[in-house]
């Protein structure tokens, strides 16, 4: 049994109805979108958004109805997210598969990840969740901000630490805070808790993104990913701003014309990564993404003892640790 088998064990029971009644939102009449909506659930992932959503629901109290509202939304602006991601970054691939933008086209892909938000808009309005639309749709304008911000800073490529954790808390750890604030927010009114489920939420985003920067510059062969990705697509990350803080001028000058270079080698990639490895910007990175894996630990201590706490001390620990 893998940990995150371990981990879905106290809500087992609701993942698995969770999925028919997110399949249920995913239906159309048109042809064309059937098909593309198809193959999108198709390949869906661990689904590790929802799982949030049931845990910090029943952690907090009794799972209804609205927790499964908040789950669906939560899946179809993730989903939706990714296939706009791809698009915005060119990708031609999504877990190994061929992406939407790749099988069809990025007008399709677009309006196909249009659709989702609206079905997701549509949830909350039939069954009168605004608060819950409320705290998605903030997260919906923080990530589009979040990537702009990105954009605007690639190019001028003078991004800082702040920039970088202000880019991070705009995109993956707003919609991982928006999971954990619509799972409590479905079984509670209390805004001391909903609040203190948002900053788990947040802590546990930072520390994933963390870990994702650093899985971009360790060549293992399960990401999914190239290494060097980010380099590749000029993304300066964690490990490489803390390691060109500490570089000499000429050495900075020489990694950041190679990382400003539209058109880079298999083996000046390599040399950033060398160049990252070599001047402790993993070790830093990981130092960093521990102290937000601590501070969502931490927040967890408030909880008395439960197989629902400990499955999200796993989960916790799952972001920091994976592999891809």
């Amino acid at each position: 049994m893998s940990l995150l088998d371990e981990i879905r064990k106290p809500v087992l029971k609701e993942m698995d109805e969770f999925e028919s009644y997110f399949n249920r939102t995913m239906k159309s009449d048109v042809p064309l979108l059937k098909i593309v909506l198809n193959y999108i659930l198709r390949r869906k992932g661990k689904q590790m958004r929802p799982l949030l959503v049931f845990l910090t629901a029943k952690l907090n109290g009794k799972i209804s109805e609205p927790t499964y509202v908040a789950a669906t939304l939560i899946e179809l602006l993730h989903t939706a997210s990714l296939v706009h991601d791809d698009i915005v970054d060119d990708a031609h691939e999504r877990r190994g598969a061929l992406s939407v933008n790749a099988l069809w086209n990025s007008k399709i892909a677009v309006l196909a990840g249009d659709y989702m938000l609206s079905a997701g808009l549509l949830i909350s309005v039939e069954k009168s969740r605004y608060d819950m639309l409320e705290i998605v749709s903030e997260s919906v304008q923080s990530m589009a901000e979040g990537e702009l911000l990105q954009i605007q800073k690639a190019r001028k490529l003078n991004i800082k630490e702040e920039d970088y954790y202000k880019i991070i808390i705009s995109k993956t750890a707003a919609l991982l805070s928006a999971c954990t604030a619509t799972g409590a927010r479905s079984v509670t009114e209390d805004p001391d808790t909903i609040q203190l489920m948002k900053d788990f939420g947040e802590n546990i985003g930072i520390a994933f993104q963390i870990r994702d920067d650093i899985l971009d510059y360790e060549s293992n062969g399960l990401t999914g990913k190239t290494v060097g990705n980010d380099i590749k697509e000029r993304k300066i990350t964690l490990p490489l701003i803390h390691s060109l803080e500490l570089a000499s001028m000429p050495q900075k000058r020489k990694i950041l014309s190679i990382v400003k270079s539209r058109k880079k080698t298999r083996g000046e990639i390599n040399e950033v990564i060398k160049f990252v490895s070599s001047t402790g910007g993993l070790e830093y990175a990981e130092i960093k993404m521990n102290q937000y894996r601590d501070k969502a630990l931490a927040i967890l201590d408030s909880y008395p003892a439960s197989d629902v706490k400990e499955s999200l001390q796993q989960f916790v620990n799952y972001t920091t640790s994976r592999n891809k």
